[in-house]
């Protein structure tokens, strides 16, 4: 893969670091590396060499700086429609897809996450933030709300009103308030925020993949609605695991006292007897 690529993509064992590769604009978020992002996210979901995915940005300076300011000023001065089409709803569909991925996404955020890097850094299932690490909802120092998802999932993680004044001051918070606010899962330093993010991601893969991509599943479908909603697609995703050899091989090895060797495999199912 060329060095000019905006995601750059390295996969070690079955973990698949994906960087965002334009430092000298801070990781900006252009159309282009959007794009390419989103179909990096359709490869690797059908690759069954990958169940883990650790996201992060190149250089020492920006896990993403958000948009790309100079891109969306010329779709804003084409008009409303074509402002939304363009940089709404790519932005939009790419944070819903992380959101929604059905292997884990961790982000590595190596340092500013501001606007559409923090937008990326609330979509995705977990996050790690290197004590550099610097966060901001700036889209008002602009004259505009953010538009990647910004209103709906800082409320959702950290509360009302404290996303509020994050949202309307445009103001810069540290990783460790990020961290109180539940933004991300740890601060660690700068020099082990990679390995941080590897070993986070190995504890995920002793397990199934299966019985993981339905965890995934049930939160993201059941968070935002009523408990009774969210307990039928827990029923539902528990369904579905039944008939599968990894919930039988499960089962066995705990009974056994041995470690499971789980397949991975949807297709594959329980023997009988």
């Amino acid at each position: 893969m060329p060095d000019n690529d905006p995601v750059l993509i390295h996969q070690r064992e079955a973990i698949a670091t994906l960087t965002l590769n334009r430092p000298d604009k801070l990781n900006a978020l252009s159309y282009g590396l959007i794009d390419r992002l989103l179909e990096m996210l359709d490869a690797i979901e059908v690759d069954p060499s990958i169940r883990a995915v650790i996201l992060t940005g190149a250089g020492e300076r920006a896990f993403s700086a958000g948009g790309d300011i100079h891109e969306f000023s010329q779709s804003v001065a084409a008009g409303p429609e074509q402002a939304v089409r363009d940089f709404v709803r790519r932005g939009q569909a790419l944070t819903a897809r992380l959101e929604a991925f059905g292997k884990p996404v961790i982000a590595a955020v190596n340092g500013l996450a501001y606007g559409g890097g923090c937008e990326i850094t609330e979509a995705v299932p977990l996050a790690i933030a290197s004590e550099r690490a610097m966060f901001a909802k700036p889209e008002i120092n602009l004259g505009m709300p953010p538009t990647f998802g910004g209103t709906q999932r800082l409320p959702r993680l950290a509360g009302r009103k404290r996303a509020l004044e994050l949202l309307l001051t445009g103001d810069p918070f540290t990783p460790q308030r990020a961290l109180e606010l539940g933004l991300v899962n740890a601060v660690v330093p700068h020099e082990e925020l990679l390995p941080a993010a590897h070993a986070l991601a190995a504890r995920i893969l002793r397990h199934s993949s299966l019985a993981a991509a339905s965890i995934l599943i049930a939160v993201t479908r059941g968070i935002n609605t009523s408990i009774a909603e969210g307990l039928l697609i827990e029923s539902e995703q528990f369904a579905r695991i039944v008939p599968t050899a990894d919930l039988r091989e499960g089962l066995d090895a705990w009974m056994a006292r041995r470690q499971p060797v789980y397949s991975g495999d949807w297709s594959l199912v329980a023997k009988a007897g």
